[in-house]
């Protein structure tokens, strides 16, 4: 019995680490043969990304499980490879091919995907600073925890507004939903049994709320195509040619 609870318990480990980044994996296959990112939100890399090196962090200052720790690395690996391949098929009218980023110094907007690595490379840094000068406070280490966790819970957002948006989950994977919402289903239940940090419970639970918004708006929207924008050019163009036919 005690060697049956102790291989579910490896099992459940395992799955924690490898689950979540293979979430993904359909998400990027779904990109690449469309040749298109459209539907999917570049922010989520962003928040999964710059969460996961600050969870790497907190580990530094609160050894949670092992387990956890592996998945951030395997998490940031897989959010640079889908980056990667929403850049090189990221819409033809985007805000950063139009030029019209309204974020501050063009945040996540960028047009190179060097541009990312560098941001990334001087946020590992600075926290790398702070936790040098800080990491023996029990408050910066706790604070560092909700930061982590808090970002990471706000994962479904930039989804759940682009969907609103669009009015439609087109772009956005079935399969990406259900590994989120099970994921996270998954990961709540594993925090409690497990008496993960209590940064961990809080944000999953909030997290698994927003999931199941999003399976909401799947329900109410669907996932036709948005209507095509068309850019200046196209638009003179499309009403040169009609005004031809008439």
């Amino acid at each position: 019995m005690i060697e049956s609870a102790g291989w579910i318990s490896t099992a459940a480990s395992v799955g924690m680490a490898v689950g979540p980044p293979l979430v993904y994996a359909d998400q990027a296959y779904s990109i690449v043969k469309k040749k298109d990112s459209t539907g999917f939100s570049r922010d989520v890399c962003a928040i999964l990304l710059i969460a996961n090196i600050t969870r790497c962090f907190f580990w530094l200052g609160d050894r949670f499980e092992l387990a956890l720790l592996v998945q951030s690395i395997l998490m940031i690996l897989a959010q640079l490879a889908l980056l990667y391949i929403c850049i090189i098929y990221r819409p033809r009218v985007s805000p950063e091919s139009l030029g019209t980023s309204t974020r501050l110094y063009s945040f996540w907007q960028w047009s190179s995907y060097t541009q990312y690595l560098e941001f990334l490379a001087g946020l590992i840094l600075c926290q790398a600073i702070l936790f040098l000068i800080f990491g023996r406070s029990k408050l910066f280490i706790t604070l560092l925890g909700f930061v982590a966790l808090g970002l990471e819970s706000t994962l479904p957002i930039p989804q759940l507004i682009s969907n609103y948006k669009q009015r439609s989950l087109y772009g956005f994977r079935m399969s990406t939903l259900l590994g989120w919402l099970g994921g996270d289903l998954f990961k709540t239940v594993y925090f409690f049994l497990q008496g993960s940090p209590l940064q961990f419970r809080v944000c999953a639970i909030f997290q698994l709320s927003v999931d199941f918004a999003i399976l909401g708006q799947r329900i109410m929207y669907g996932n036709p195509p948005p209507p095509p924008v068309l850019s200046e050019e196209e638009d003179l163009e499309q009403a040169l040619a009609l005004a031809e036919e008439s």
